[in-house]
């Protein structure tokens, strides 16, 4: 029994606040209030993708003007030191952390999720995603950097992943009539988290900011409680379906594609599969190329155009004074919210085409799109060409977010529905490794490439061209994509495994039923302010991008 369970006068056991059986859902219950509660718990740890607004002023905050670079810092020297900046690169670390741990508890904890519900995952997930910004701030107030790994990374991370995964079966078993949608928006908020938090970010900080400190960790303590509020709230809106639910009236239709297994493979069995491999890869390689510019978005674009950003061309990023750095940090931030905004997009959009085209053929777009703007984007940064850029990045992001709503749908096309939500948990391991991998590749190689003299302009057209490598393979590993066996498949007289409850055809009876209006407009509602403010302050920066 959890904390909050307690015996009634019979002496049995009743569910917990927290327990799966207390959020099944009533008769009466309308299926469109759960997508809100969800994009609550989104919002907030998609803010992972807006973290890149801390980099350059974390990069100071003892120097404050400029970076206090100490030479000949051994690696333990640098996680303890109080009188030395940090490099962007071992800033950059605490993102690839935090997706490592992302992975690694999506992977271990989906099955757990499972058993006890999205509302338990969510308020641990609250938890771990707030209290990883609070210890960040007193790690950045006494200046030690391995605290903020700890912190942001590690329990930050744990706190990803659970949020991450908790909306996403629950939303397929709500919506089986709508998969392509309901995939859509299970994730959608992560793509739009930083739209959000990474323009009020740079307002704390401006807030906070005073000649003796940067104002991060000022902005931390602020962000830190809003997100726990905010995840709770999102927590404790979740309901799930009673087993065997459906939609009244609903009857699952026979799929035609011959790339969509009839039947179900067990959670235990997906992973002895090619197939599995293969969407493994191709998430791998789809996430590496998005989340090398992700995480370092906000850096690039201030670096590559420098003074183009506020209409003087001629100035390098090392010529710019105080104030034209704070305009241009602005002007990136929105760089940052727009690619969150096209992140968002791409979730609804490519998630619903695939829907028409099929899983596999968008991924091939994917791949195919994604290598001529990669190998485009050099080009555009060496002309001056800011909204093509812009423009290619936006493209680009969308496909990003659009791999992520997609690769669900893939998982159940290819291993069936009933495990669907585990099997993901585990594929999710791809984002960790991509997490290291993308990160990796554009802050290592811009290190390189700053040591070996090259003006910052451009430090980033290496790593365009090696992204490029990395959608060739996944081209081909998308190409190697088969239907499992059927020898994986569940049989109907096999004996359930694990713990593993037979499904019970239960009807509707009341529940999921109403449409997206009445009371169930409110929580949209109030969802969507903090949606709608952070499209118009994207798109107000944004006229500042293309002018």
């Amino acid at each position: 029994m959890t904390a909050l369970d307690h015996t009634n006068a019979q002496g049995t056991s009743v569910p917990g606040l927290l327990d799966r059986e207390h959020t099944v859902a009533k008769p009466g219950f309308n299926r469109w209030v759960v997508p809100p509660a969800a994009l609550a718990i989104h919002l907030a740890i998609g803010m992972a993708y807006g973290l890149s607004v801390f980099w350059l002023p974390l990069n100071k905050a003892i120097g404050l003007t400029k970076p206090v670079v100490c030479a000949n810092l051994g690696f333990f020297d640098s996680l303890t030191t109080t009188t030395c900046d940090w490099p962007v690169s071992s800033l950059l670390l605490t993102f690839e952390i935090g997706i490592v741990f992302l992975g690694i508890s999506a992977a271990m904890f989906g099955g757990w999720l499972e058993r006890a519900g999205p509302r338990k995952a969510g308020v641990v997930a609250a938890l771990c995603w707030g209290g990883g910004f609070f210890i960040g701030a007193y790690a950045i107030h006494i200046h030690q950097l391995w605290l903020l790994w700890l912190g942001l990374g590690v329990v930050g991370g744990f706190g990803l992943g659970l949020g991450y995964i908790s909306p996403v079966s629950t939303l397929i078993k709500w919506f089986p009539d709508r998969r392509g949608m309901a995939t859509g928006m299970a994730i959608m908020g992560f793509g739009g988290g930083a739209m959000i938090g990474s323009p009020l970010a740079n307002l704390l900080i401006n807030y906070f900011k005073t000649s003796t400190g940067v104002g991060v960790w000022q902005t931390f303590v602020t962000l830190g409680a809003g997100y726990l509020v905010v995840m709770l709230i999102g927590a404790f809106g979740y309901r799930v379906p009673p087993d065997g639910w459906v939609p009244t009236g609903w009857t699952a239709k026979a799929h035609k594609s011959a790339l969509v297994t009839h039947g179900d493979v067990h959670l235990h069995d997906a992973h002895k599969s090619l197939a599995f491999w293969m969407i493994w890869a191709v998430l791998f390689l789809n996430v590496s190329a998005g989340i090398a510019v992700l995480s370092m978005a906000s850096p690039m674009l201030q670096e590559i155009f420098a003074g183009k950003l506020i209409g003087m061309p001629d100035l390098t990023f090392g010529q710019l004074s105080a104030d034209q750095l704070k305009a241009v940090a602005g002007i990136a931030a929105g760089f940052v919210g727009l690619l969150s905004l096209f992140n968002i997009g791409g979730r609804f959009f490519w998630a619903s085409l695939s829907d028409h085209f099929g899983r596999k053929l968008t991924y091939f777009t994917f791949f195919g799109l994604g290598i001529l703007l990669y190998s485009l984007a050099p080009y555009l940064a060496h002309t001056g060409q800011k909204a093509l850029f812009v423009s290619a990045f936006c493209i680009i992001l969308s496909m990003y977010g659009g791999g992520f709503a997609t690769v669900p749908a893939y998982l159940a096309d290819i291993f069936g529905t009933k495990f669907v939500g585990a099997i993901h948990g585990r594929l999710l391991t791809a984002w960790s490794a991509a997490g290291i991998v993308g990160s990796e590749v554009i802050g290592r190689v811009r290190d390189a490439q700053i040591a070996a003299g090259v003006p910052k302009a451009q430090v980033y057209d290496k790593t365009m061209y090696i992204v490029v490598s990395f959608l060739v393979v996944g081209f081909i590993c998308n190409a190697l994509v088969r239907p499992v066996h059927a020898k994986w498949l569940i049989s109907h007289t096999d004996k359930p495994r694990d713990g593993e409850k037979p499904a019970v055809a239960t009807g509707s009876f009341g529940i999921g039923k109403g449409s997206l209006s009445g009371v169930a407009l409110i929580p949209w509602f109030f969802i969507a302010l903090p949606i709608v403010w952070g499209v118009y302050r994207t798109l107000i920066v944004a006229i500042d991008i293309f002018k």
